[in-house]
């Protein structure tokens, strides 16, 4: 394993003790910071750092079931990669959990590296959805500065229609649109006509927003 990126964290919910005491030992080792729970119930009475998260989950448990966990997460829109770690995991279990999205399901007992190289990959995972999120989040900051018209020329721009074709269908003149077009550019910090389109796709914006 390569040494962890600081700003992440290793979430451990088992309620088995000498499995947490062992996690903890190990994840410390190597550089990881490390917060573990005896139950789902415990772990959502209390607040996670903003940052890098991993989640490392027996499956059966007192209270909350590790799958039951899985999909109530799913469902609040909360993906955390997990890794499921247990002694009684049998195949449909298995196949649930990775069709659920799990990053791996370890039996106990497992090598510490096995679980060593699935923690990273889920870290590597979770920085890039968190990456991901906040280019978008960007991306709507700079669509909502743009005008009601310049955000209806963008609609246009991205379908690949010319600046005379759209100065048809709006019924301005071709140097309006010509413009507006590159205060579009201005705004959304657009590189090129494909980096234009690439953010309309992300964003939904399409002639059916205004049309």
């Amino acid at each position: 394993m390569n040494a962890p990126k600081q700003n992440s964290l290793v979430v451990v919910i088992d309620d088995d003790p000498s499995i947490r005491r062992a996690l903890d030992s190990l994840l410390r080792s190597v550089g990881l910071d490390v917060r573990t729970f005896v139950s789902v119930e415990e772990f959502e009475r209390n607040t996670l750092p903003d940052m890098p998260t991993c989640l490392v989950l027996d499956i059966r448990m007192p209270g909350m079931s590790g799958l039951d966990f899985q999909r109530k997460l799913a469902g609040a829109d909360r993906p955390f990669p997990i890794i499921f770690i247990t002694g009684h995991g049998d195949i449909p279990m298995t196949v649930q959990a990775m069709k659920a999205g799990a990053i791996e399901f370890l039996a106990k007992p497992f090598r510490d590296q096995d679980l060593l190289e699935a923690i990273q990959a889920g870290l590597e995972t979770d920085r890039t959805r968190r990456a991901e999120l906040a280019d978008l989040h960007e991306l709507r900051a700079r669509l909502s500065s743009l005008t009601p018209r310049e955000r209806e020329v963008m609609s246009h721009v991205a379908t690949g229609r010319l600046n005379k074709q759209i100065a048809a269908d709006l019924d301005v003149s071709e140097i309006t649109i010509k413009v507006c077009r590159g205060q579009v550019m201005r705004k959304m910090q657009a590189v090129s006509f494909a980096d234009l389109v690439r953010m309309a796709d992300r964003l939904g914006v399409t002639l059916t927003d205004d049309h």
